[in-house]
């Protein structure tokens, strides 16, 4: 994004592509917006979920299919992380019990250690657990599986992105206390669609991914620059521009820097410095 003469990066910590949505011409949309830099998830594309032939697999190369078709027809640099979505353990213990789905989430989380080891993905995301109430048995299964992806990321030296329940304080310590368990530094724990509870005390030390409406981004900054910005842009035909737009992100940007609520200094922290600490990346100008 050029400003008053002076390039700055500009990155979406968070957004998925879809090949029935707008893929490419969304993220077309967002470069003419100003952005830079993308962080893209993969989806729980139903139509590719075959457990017992392919696993993860073909979920992981659509996503993967996606950013290369992004990153070929615009200057946007896209990030991926790639890891089992937490709720496929709900419909999978349904199909096959809940022992072989956790088997099979792990399974899906081992492949997606191969992708990132092999530097086509950045991180293990989003992983986690559902974010609504389910029985005690599949919240203890749903732990265990992340708290296995926090291993292999902490062998990797990698983050994971995590999808989760509501972002409280609670919250954060327990999951801050899985990692440290097997020695996963906290601020490599990503929590995506984070409010704005940014500093340490309040996010225990986890990395917010702030869901980048006005009111939150201009709270997380009358705190701290320890954050970065998402949209969680679901590219959904039928749900258009849910949850956030893809131009959201470096619109706010522009905006708060006119209001004179994020300074320069701020752009670069968000956009730059913050991104390249977590993810072990180089963001370009």
């Amino acid at each position: 994004m050029e400003l008053n003469g002076e390039n700055f990066p500009i990155m979406d910590n968070h957004i998925h592509l879809q090949e029935q949505g707008d893929n490419v011409e969304a993220v077309k949309r967002f470069e003419r917006a100003g952005g830079t830099h993308l962080v893209l998830s993969h989806l729980p594309y139903h139509d590719l979920r075959e457990w017992n032939k392919n696993g993860y697999e073909p979920i992981y190369e659509r996503t993967l299919k996606l950013a290369e078709k992004s990153m070929e027809e615009t200057s946007v640099e896209v990030f991926v992380t790639l890891g089992p979505y937490p709720v496929d353990m709900v419909q999978l213990s349904d199909e096959v019990g809940l022992d072989r789905a956790e088997d099979i989430l792990k399974e899906g989380m081992d492949l997606a250690a191969e992708y990132v080891e092999n530097g086509k993905a950045v991180a293990l995301g989003e992983i986690g657990r559902p974010h609504f109430d389910v029985s005690k048995e599949l919240l203890e299964a749903s732990n265990r599986v992340m708290k296995y992806g926090m291993e292999l990321a902490s062998d990797l030296n990698c983050p994971v992105v995590l999808h989760t329940e509501s972002t409280t304080p609670r919250v954060c310590e327990e999951i801050g206390k899985m990692a440290d368990e097997v020695g996963l530094d906290r601020y490599k724990v990503v929590k995506h669609y984070s409010p704005p509870l940014i500093t340490k005390k309040e996010i225990k030390g986890l990395f917010p991914s702030v869901l980048a409406n006005e009111d939150n981004i201009e709270e997380a900054i009358g705190k701290s620059t320890r954050f970065m910005l998402e949209t969680d842009y679901l590219d959904d035909p039928k749900r258009p521009g849910a949850v956030l737009g893809i131009k959201n992100v470096p619109k706010k940007t522009r905006q708060l820097l006119e209001k004179e609520v994020l300074s320069k200094e701020d752009i670069w922290k968000i956009h730059k410095e913050n991104p390249e600490r977590v993810y072990g990346v180089e963001i370009d100008v």
